[in-house]
């Protein structure tokens, strides 16, 4: 009488259990969905904005006057500091501005072609483990439903040798 006590709680108690890991593993899949989805609306804006054209910012020219990078002075002692003054001719300026505004839309548009190319190879990963997945399931339930018709079967079975040996 225990055993059967013991298998009455603890059947559904593990029911309950497994029920909560699935609940926890859905949660877990959503938050990772949702993310997927805001970096693919990154991506897609990167994108977007490249093909229209826009630049990200108008350059700015950070090449005032530099300080020398010197130690710091020991208490009491004055020092000296030398200024590096970077005087630059406005043109050539402005053809380096262009070059290094060109050379990051490359870049940009080389991050977002091999961003689509990895979104594509996960799509590509994805769609066949969702057909694994599929093709797993459909397995455990032809065997399920094999099972159940073999017991089926089995219980016509005996109610027909139990009906037959009544009859005798």
């Amino acid at each position: 009488m225990s055993r059967r006590s013991t298998l009455s709680w603890s059947v559904p108690l593990l029911l309950v259990l497994q029920l909560g890991m699935l609940w926890i593993q859905g949660a877990q899949l959503h938050q990772q969905n949702r993310l997927l989805l805001a970096l693919r609306g990154d991506i897609q804006d990167l994108a977007d904005s490249l093909d229209a054209g826009q630049a990200p910012g108008p350059p700015q020219d950070d090449r005032g006057d530099l300080p020398l990078h010197q130690p710091l002075p020991a208490p009491g002692r004055v020092q000296r500091v030398a200024l590096r003054t970077f005087q630059a001719d406005p043109d050539t300026a402005d053809q380096e501005a262009r070059r290094d505004l060109e050379a990051s839309r490359a870049s940009a548009r080389k991050a977002v072609q091999e961003a689509r190319e990895d979104q594509s190879k996960l799509s590509i990963e994805d769609n066949a483990r969702r057909a694994e997945e599929a093709r797993k399931t459909r397995g455990a339930l032809d065997a399920w439903q094999r099972v159940s018709l073999a017991a089926l079967g089995i219980l016509v079975l005996a109610w027909l040798l139990r009906a037959w040996f009544r009859r005798r």
